[in-house]
Order: structure tokens, then sequence, then C-alpha cells
């Protein structure tokens, strides 16, 4: 009997051993890949949300107005917007005309390759400035009204409104097909907060600046653009030579993308030799970037 147990006891230790082996000591490793998008199954594709790079409205705040809709697509819509709002720093508003934001329905059905079609939206009036696309108008059309718990289809037309393409990933709302289960990604709600962290301000800045001199005539071309995140108000460009000012332009105020020519001859200078000519841009705004307000010349 003595054998017998002594032989049982070691072969639960044996046992015992085998488990501690097994559960501890790694023999091998198992990848299972990350995922960090919610919007494309390919991660790579997450900078590629919207239809063009930086899409976004000038303004945070933005206006729209609901165009003759069904009481359920009218609620569908201003459940939509309040979800965004709630989610991201966007703020939406009801206004009666001149609207950011232009929503209409249609209760006919609308079939494209096959599938029918629940809504349409996007950016109609876009402008390119410096570092940003600028949406300045989108629409919104509802054909279909959501039978999901969540407005999914007046959400995912609001978020091609806001600039957001269709995505690859069928988990998420702005997959082209709808489905009660889809959801926005934390990586969308992201990006609208770093797009519309930047103010919303002008940015007046010289460009193409050339003069020459001829005996004691200056002649002048340059141009000045809008590439800010709203309209400019009036400022000024002063002309110096050699530190002293010798012409100041007056500038009306400059819609967001806008630009202007300016051009003049024989400006008549009084100093004998000049050696550097400064352009400098004078307001009283808030701006986003200053150090584009200045250019200096000097004699090659």
């Amino acid at each position: 009997m003595g054998l017998k147990i002594f032989l049982s006891f070691i072969f639960v230790i044996f046992c015992i051993g085998i488990l501690i082996v097994y559960w501890f000591i790694p023999f091998g490793t198992i990848e299972f890949g990350s995922k960090s998008s919610n919007f494309d199954l390919d991660v790579n594709q997450s900078g590629n949300m919207q239809f063009y790079q930086n899409m976004r409205y000038s303004d945070s705040k933005i206006s729209y107005k609901i165009y003759d809709c069904p009481l359920q697509k009218k609620n569908d819509m201003e459940e939509a917007f309040n979800i965004i709002s709630d989610l991201s720093i966007l703020n939406f508003y009801l206004v009666n005309s001149n609207e950011e934001i232009s929503v209409t329905c249609d209760s006919k059905n609308k079939i494209e390759d096959g599938l029918f079609v629940a809504g349409e939206g996007g950016p109609v009036y876009i402008t390119k400035v410096d570092k940003f696309h600028v949406i300045l108008k989108g629409k919104v059309l509802l054909i279909k009204e959501s039978n999901c718990e969540n407005p999914n289809i007046a959400l995912h037309e609001l978020l091609h409104a806001l600039g957001f393409d269709h995505s690859e990933n069928p988990d998420n709302i702005m997959y082209y097909i709808s489905k009660c289960k889809q959801t926005i990604g934390q990586d969308q709600i992201d990006l609208i907060n770093k797009l519309y962290s930047t103010p919303s301000q002008p940015d007046l800045t010289l460009e193409n600046v050339s003069a020459v001199m001829r005996g004691k005539y200056l002649d002048v071309n340059m141009s000045i653009r809008n590439d800010g995140l709203r309209d400019s108000m009036e400022s000024k460009i002063l002309i110096y030579a050699d530190d002293e000012l010798v012409k100041e332009i007056k500038l009306d105020a400059l819609r967001i993308g806008y630009g202007r020519i300016i051009s003049f001859s024989n400006l008549w200078i009084k100093q004998i030799n000049v050696n550097k000519l400064d352009f400098f841009i004078d307001y009283s705004f808030p701006e986003l970037e200053k150090n584009n307000n200045r250019i200096s010349l000097e004699v090659d």
C-alpha cells in the first residue's frame, strides 16, 4: 500500500506540474491583429473618410432649414442633428432662410444599381482655402423613413452633408446599405472635433509680390487672398520703402477663398536709393495666421 500511495502522489504532482506549464509558460505567440478605426475595414484608409481632405463648414454652429417634410422624416432629421450635437462640438440651429444645410423630402421610391435609395446628401458648394475645403452649402434629401431605433438614414445623409464619404465597414453608419445595428465611429467624431477646433477667423495672405524701380518710379504687382474660415472685414496694405511709408491701399472685405490682384505703376519715391520694400497687411480683426501678412523685397 505504501508503494501505491507513493506512486499516486508522484502522479498527482506530475499532473499539477503539466497544468502549471500549460497555463503559465508560453510555447508560442498568437497575434489577433488590431483595429483602430470603425470607419473602414482597412485601417490604412482611415484618413480618407471625407470626399476631400479637411472638409468643414466655416463655423461649428451650422444653420439648417427643413422644407415641407412629413412629421416622421422631420423628427428623424431633427433627432439626427441632436445626436451629432451631443457627440461632437457641432451645434445646429434652425433658420428661416439662407441656411447652410437644406433638408428636403421625397416620398417616391428611387432605385440605383438594383438597390432602393433611402436618401441623398452632400456638400453643394465648396471653396478651397489653404488648409481646408470649406463647405458653403450642403443638402439632405430624405426619401425613406428609418425603421430603426435611431434615425440611421437621416444620420447617414447628414454625415454626407458634413463631407463624409461612404465606408467599407458594414458596421459603420456610412456603409452604403443601411442596417439598424450600424453605429457612428469614434474616429468620425474625433475628426469632426479636430476639424472644428480651428477657430472661425479670416486669414489674409499676400501672394505673388513683385516690384521694379525705374529711376525714382516704382511699379508693383501683387495679390491678396482670404484663406481663412470667415469673410474678412476692411483692411489696408501698407508699402514701405526703407522703413518709410510710401503708399496705403484700402481693401474691401474679402469672402472666403476670394482674392484680389493689385497693380500700380509710376509711384514716385523720394529716396535716392531704395534697398528694401516692405508690404504689410494692416487690419483690426482676429486672424488665423499672422506670418503671411508681410513680405519684404530686397535689391538683388
